[in-house]
């Protein structure tokens, strides 16, 4: 038999990247704004910002996302309210069907986010300049980065593209799922337990009430959580509270105290021996990295 090879059509290539950020911003932020000749997606992963593109202002949420085509100019500020975390990342890529993403505001789903997440992971493994700056101008590569992990940037933000174009064609059919999540039973287990534990974060939570309250049993419960995070639900839940923590921190309406009393902790000691073994930093310390990223340019 004389075999034919078939090639493969790419309706989107990123060669290059120009930024990767995620941004944990106080209350109070504010970006004077920008254009530039190259493309820009933001995407809040929690809180709240107020985004203007060209003439149009924008309050986007969490799991919003934003493009900015080339020489657009644009910029993003918090409501005073909400402290916001924010991806934002930019790159080149001149493929007509990029046309789709011009004025466009969207919502990613599940599979985006986890998309999004090993972005921002191959690029700490990539990358030595910090992603919480935002005025770097350039990537620096580490000498001895992971094998492959700037391909799998690539990778994952054209996934991440052509999955928005998908959605938004046919969303209704679009059943692509997580390579994470492949058990739907699991997953909402995992999701209803998540919930849970967010209506929880003022409160001592244990995995014997955790298991009670939802009528699951102890060890189907961690074996779901080592699945789906690879880690045990304890430790993700105090994960959860000092993710708020940052959030209240950065919101900068309470002290450290009644932090730790909002999120349930018997005392200021143990909330910030927890929050520098989750963080490596105390509560002090990193209100102040924050700041000065903030007021670098103030």
């Amino acid at each position: 038999m004389a075999f034919k090879s078939t090639r493969l059509e790419q309706d989107i290539i990123i060669n290059r990247v120009v930024t990767i950020h995620y941004f944990e911003y106080f209350s109070d932020f504010s970006f004077p704004g920008e254009s530039h000749d190259f493309w820009e997606f933001l995407c809040v992963d929690k809180g709240e910002v107020i985004v203007k593109a060209d003439e149009e202002t924008h309050i986007l949420k969490k799991g919003d996302v934003i493009f900015h085509k080339p020489n657009e100019f644009h910029d993003v500020l918090a409501n005073g309210l909400i402290a916001p975390n924010l991806v934002v990342i930019s790159f080149k890529c001149n493929a007509p069907v990029m046309k789709f993403f011009e004025k466009k505001i969207m919502t990613i789903g599940e599979e985006e986010q986890l998309l999004l997440a090993n972005i921002i992971a191959e690029a700490r493994q990539t990358f030595s300049s910090r992603l919480d700056d935002p005025y770097s101008e350039k990537l620096e590569k580490k000498s001895n980065h992971l094998f492959g992990s700037e391909q799998m940037i690539k990778i994952y933000l054209e996934h991440f593209l052509l999955n928005m174009i998908r959605r938004s064609n046919d969303d209704a059919n679009y059943t692509a799922i997580s390579s994470s999540v492949k058990n739907t039973g699991d997953s909402e287990i995992f999701n209803k337990i998540v919930l849970y534990m967010q209506n929880h974060l003022d409160s001592h939570v244990t995995i014997e009430k955790i298991c009670k309250d939802n009528l699951i049993g102890r060890s189907h419960l961690q074996k779901i959580f080592r699945k789906q995070c690879d880690m045990g639900i304890i430790e993700y839940f105090s994960k959860m509270k000092i993710d708020n923590a940052k959030h209240l921190i950065r919101s900068n309406r309470m002290n450290f105290t009644q932090i730790a009393e909002e999120l349930g902790y018997t005392s200021i000691h143990y909330f910030s021996r927890q929050f520098k073994q989750i963080t490596g930093m105390t509560p002090s310390e990193y209100a102040s990295s924050i700041m000065a990223i903030s007021e670098r340019r103030g």
